[in-house]
This record gives C-alpha cells, sequence and structure tokens, in this order.
C-alpha cells in the first residue's frame, strides 16, 4: 500500500457556536454542552460543528467532559456523508434530536417547543402558540423572564407568518384572559398609536395657526382695501378654509368695494 505524507498549512476560520453551556462553579463535574439548531441543508455541517468544538477546546483547554446537541427540524436536513465524523456521532458525546418526531416530548417541554414552533406549518402554528403562552404563563414565574419568552414566541410568529395582521397578532396572543399588555406587539403598537395621535395633532395646531396667521392677513388686507368690515362678514370670512382665504388674498386685489367682497363670498361659500 502505497501512502503519500505530506506537511499541510491549515488557515484558521472563524467559527461561532450557537449555544455553549458550561457548568457552574459548584457543578464542575457536570459537562460542557455544545448546543447547534440547524434548519437547512448543509453538507459541510458536520466538518463546521467538530471544528468548533475542537477549536474550543484547544483554545479555552477545559478540565471536564463535553457533550453536543443537534437539533434538525427532520432526518432529511442532515447531512448524509458522515463518515468521517461517525465515530463521534455513534458515542454518546453526541445526541441528535429530529423536532418531528418528539411527538409527546414538545407538549410536555417549553423549550423544546418553542424550538418546534420554528418549523411547525401554518395551520398548526396558531395552536402551538396557545399551547406555548399557556406553558409560559404557568411555568415561569418570573415576569421579566415570561415577558422575554414571549416576545421570542412573537419574533417566530410574525417571522413564519410575515403577513399576519396586526388583529390576527393580537388576537392570538389574547387567548384566554392572556394580558396583551405584557408582549413587545402591545408596546409596538401602543407607540404607534400614541404616534399617530401626537402627529394627528401637530398638524392640527400647525393647521390651526396657519389658518388664524392667513385670515389675520386677509382681513389687514380688506380694511386696507375697502375699509372696515361689518361683523357678520367678519363672521362669514372666519369660517372659509386656508385654500380660501389664501384664494379671497388674490381676488382682494380686484375689489373696490365692500359689495365686490359679498358677490365673492357668496359664490365661494358654497364651495367651502
Amino acid at each position: 500500500m502505497h501512502i503519500n505524507f505530506a506537511s499541510v498549512e491549515l488557515k484558521q476560520t472563524a467559527f461561532r457556536i450557537d449555544g455553549v453551556f458550561l457548568p457552574v462553579a459548584d457543578t464542575s463535574s457536570q459537562p460542557i454542552y455544545f448546543v447547534e439548531v440547524q434548519f437547512q441543508k448543509d453538507n459541510e455541517f458536520y466538518a463546521r460543528l467538530f471544528s468548533e468544538i475542537f477549536l474550543y477546546l484547544r483554545l479555552y483547554a477545559p478540565t471536564t467532559d463535553w457533550r453536543a446537541v443537534v437539533i434538525f427540524p427532520r432526518r432529511s436536513l442532515e447531512p448524509t456523508q458522515v463518515q468521517p465524523y461517525r465515530v463521534l456521532l455513534e458515542s454518546q458525546l453526541v445526541t441528535r434530536l429530529y423536532l418531528n418526531e418528539l411527538g409527546e416530548v414538545t407538549e410536555h417541554s417549553l423549550g423544546v417547543g418553542i424550538i418546534k414552533l420554528v418549523v411547525v406549518n401554518k395551520k398548526q402554528t396558531p395552536l402551538l402558540v396557545k399551547s406555548l403562552i399557556t406553558k409560559t404563563r404557568s411555568e415561569v414565574s418570573d415576569k421579566a423572564l415570561q415577558k422575554k419568552v414571549l416576545d421570542l414566541i412573537e419574533t417566530i410568529v410574525v417571522y413564519k407568518l410575515p403577513r399576519i395582521s396586526r388583529q390576527e397578532l393580537i388576537k392570538m396572543f389574547g387567548l384566554g384572559n392572556f394580558d396583551i399588555k405584557t408582549t413587545r406587539i402591545y408596546e409596538e403598537v401602543r407607540d404607534e398609536i400614541i404616534e399617530e395621535v401626537r402627529d394627528e395633532i401637530i398638524e392640527e395646531v400647525r393647521d390651526e395657526v396657519r389658518q388664524e396667521q392667513t385670515l389675520e392677513v386677509v382681513m389687514r388686507l380688506l380694511r386696507r382695501r375697502i375699509g372696515n368690515l361689518s361683523p357678520q362678514l367678519q363672521e362669514r370670512i372666519s369660517q372659509l378654509s386656508i385654500e380660501q382665504l389664501e384664494n379671497l388674498a388674490e381676488a382682494l386685489l380686484d375689489f373696490s368695494t365692500e359689495g365686490d367682497l359679498v358677490v365673492w363670498l357668496q359664490q365661494n361659500l358654497t364651495q367651502a
């Protein structure tokens, strides 16, 4: 058998591990867990995964055991060419999970259920969301953490159903006596409404100020052109819109008597 020997230089690539769970100080005998979630077909997935793990072990030199947990939506997304990694994959070091095969596990585990939410079809999504919301409320007592979990569920729903309406989303999260005010979507909707109302108020104030200023200018020009106006005429002019006041400011240049103003108002008030 002929074997070629060569010294090979390897260029290190930057890697990023989805999750690394380290044992706390008083449980240092527990293993380090590397968690990877793979939702796309990638024939180089295992090559990258084990490179990441062993690079981590080299850089940080832990003294405890390690385990790897790989999560796939379904088996069809797992690479098929695994011969170089077969020993590792068949050992107790690596656990592979396929979400569509977990069955009742997802019904009892909040964490696994949230992961499964990413891969279930659109018809199953509302029912699973209802279950996850119920579990979050009953199992997560810390209000800050509960809000983060609900935000995560909501983010996944919006990602899966990009065309879902605000009303549908609120309805989905408003199941039972669930408090929609605890979710990020409520805060966003509330902020949007506040912003819209504020913009409307600002615009109305601007229009009102503009109308008052325009009315003041028109009244001053009319007094210069045809003299003081009767209270009745002043009242009728004050009812004009900004556009009509601007038109009146242009038309009054041709006025010579109060009668000209009366005729103009008769012709234009019907357009108010």
